[in-house]
């Protein structure tokens, strides 16, 4: 593929993540914010990071006429039934910050001896015509008894990657890239980009 490739999000440190994990390829990737007229968000209240993900693609593709990836992705708590899952961001109200969330996802497994998690991610290609697929990623691992680390962002500082004993907020970014729940997800996005 080459031409332009809108990045379909506002969060700037998927934006970063994003270039980083498409770096090489022969596409220019443009960010929503960089965009002279950027179109509305569009809702995520779908009940699946798939369809979150695809929707929120279309509608930026549609929007702009570019091609476009999208991601939808979630923390999934094994002690909280999933929870807080496809409404990671929101779980804890709209305008909790990363810290606020991190601080009450902890409080909710405060005393819980099973701390088991994933991570999950789904990586969105729309075309202005309608065409779209998606790349999932997921990692497993488990909740930290207190935030750790100063990389990533969201839920990172609590989340212990499984077999490594760091958050992912305590792996360097580019390390982060090779084995997260977006990069297994961009890998596969990556391949396919290549081969269009």
């Amino acid at each position: 593929m080459t031409g332009t490739l809108l990045l379909g999000t506002r969060n700037p440190g998927k934006v970063a993540e994003l270039r980083a994990l498409l770096k090489g390829l022969d596409v220019e990737l443009a960010s929503l914010s960089e965009l002279a007229d950027p179109p509305p968000d569009p809702p995520e209240d779908a009940p699946s990071y798939a369809e979150n993900a695809a929707f929120k693609a279309l509608a930026y593709a549609r929007a702009t006429g570019l091609p476009t990836i999208a991601d939808d992705s979630g923390l999934e708590v094994d002690a909280l039934g999933g929870a807080p899952g496809v409404r990671s961001r929101r779980f804890f109200g709209e305008d909790a910050s990363p810290d606020r969330r991190n601080r009450m996802l902890l409080g909710l497994l405060d005393g819980v001896t099973d701390r088991t998690a994933r991570f999950v991610a789904v990586i969105a290609l729309a075309q202005p015509d309608g065409r779209v697929e998606t790349f999932h990623g997921e990692v497993r691992g488990e909740i930290a008894e207190s935030p750790r680390g100063e990389d990533g962002f969201g839920y990172d500082p609590v989340f212990i990657i499984a077999g490594d004993g760091r958050t992912m907020a305590e792996v360097p970014r580019e390390e982060k890239n090779a084995i997260s729940h977006r990069g297994l997800a961009a890998a596969k996005l990556r391949a396919a980009l290549a081969g269009a």
